[in-house]
Protein backbone atom coordinates (compact mmCIF):
# COMPACT_ATOMS: atom_id res chain seq x y z
CA UNK A 1 0.00 0.00 0.00
CA UNK A 2 1.40 3.03 -0.81
CA UNK A 3 1.64 6.18 1.39
CA UNK A 4 2.40 10.14 1.47
CA UNK A 5 5.81 11.08 1.42
CA UNK A 6 5.73 12.98 4.81
CA UNK A 7 4.78 9.57 6.49
CA UNK A 8 8.03 8.27 4.92
CA UNK A 9 10.43 6.45 7.59
CA UNK A 10 13.78 8.35 7.89
CA UNK A 11 17.05 6.28 7.63
CA UNK A 12 14.96 3.35 6.03
CA UNK A 13 15.16 1.69 2.92
CA UNK A 14 12.00 2.20 1.06
CA UNK A 15 10.65 2.35 -2.53
CA UNK A 16 9.43 5.97 -3.83
CA UNK A 17 7.55 6.86 -7.01
CA UNK A 18 7.97 10.20 -8.76
CA UNK A 19 6.53 12.02 -11.60
CA UNK A 20 8.85 12.99 -14.19
CA UNK A 21 8.30 13.53 -17.71
CA UNK A 22 7.62 9.96 -18.42
CA UNK A 23 4.82 10.56 -16.21
CA UNK A 24 4.24 8.37 -12.55
CA UNK A 25 6.70 5.30 -12.12
CA UNK A 26 8.87 3.93 -9.31
CA UNK A 27 12.37 3.97 -8.56
CA UNK A 28 14.18 0.88 -9.22
CA UNK A 29 16.62 1.43 -6.15
CA UNK A 30 15.83 1.83 -2.74
CA UNK A 31 15.60 5.23 -1.14
CA UNK A 32 15.98 6.75 2.37
CA UNK A 33 14.73 9.59 3.53
CA UNK A 34 17.27 11.79 5.88
CA UNK A 35 16.68 15.59 7.36
CA UNK A 36 17.19 17.66 4.31
CA UNK A 37 16.37 14.95 1.11
CA UNK A 38 16.28 11.91 -0.20
CA UNK A 39 19.28 9.58 -1.28
CA UNK A 40 19.91 6.10 -3.60
CA UNK A 41 20.47 3.81 -0.20
CA UNK A 42 23.02 1.44 -2.42
CA UNK A 43 25.09 4.46 -3.83
CA UNK A 44 24.91 6.91 -0.82
CA UNK A 45 23.82 9.51 -4.01
CA UNK A 46 21.97 12.45 -3.42
CA UNK A 47 18.51 12.86 -4.92
CA UNK A 48 16.83 15.90 -6.80
CA UNK A 49 13.39 14.53 -6.67
CA UNK A 50 10.08 14.54 -5.41
CA UNK A 51 8.20 11.58 -4.88
CA UNK A 52 4.13 11.45 -4.75
CA UNK A 53 4.19 8.02 -2.30
CA UNK A 54 6.16 5.57 -1.23
CA UNK A 55 6.05 1.85 0.75
CA UNK A 56 8.30 -0.11 2.52
CA UNK A 57 11.13 -1.83 -0.02
CA UNK A 58 10.50 -5.45 -0.85
CA UNK A 59 13.54 -6.73 -2.10
CA UNK A 60 16.27 -7.54 -0.53
CA UNK A 61 19.82 -5.24 -1.38
CA UNK A 62 21.79 -7.70 -2.41
CA UNK A 63 19.35 -8.94 -4.70
CA UNK A 64 19.86 -4.95 -6.97
CA UNK A 65 23.71 -4.86 -6.04
CA UNK A 66 24.29 -4.62 -9.78
CA UNK A 67 21.69 -1.43 -10.02
CA UNK A 68 24.96 0.87 -8.78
Amino acid sequence: MWRLPVEAPFEQDIELAVIDDEGVHALVFPCQRLVDGWINAVTGEVLDIHPTHWRPWQIDRCDISGLQ
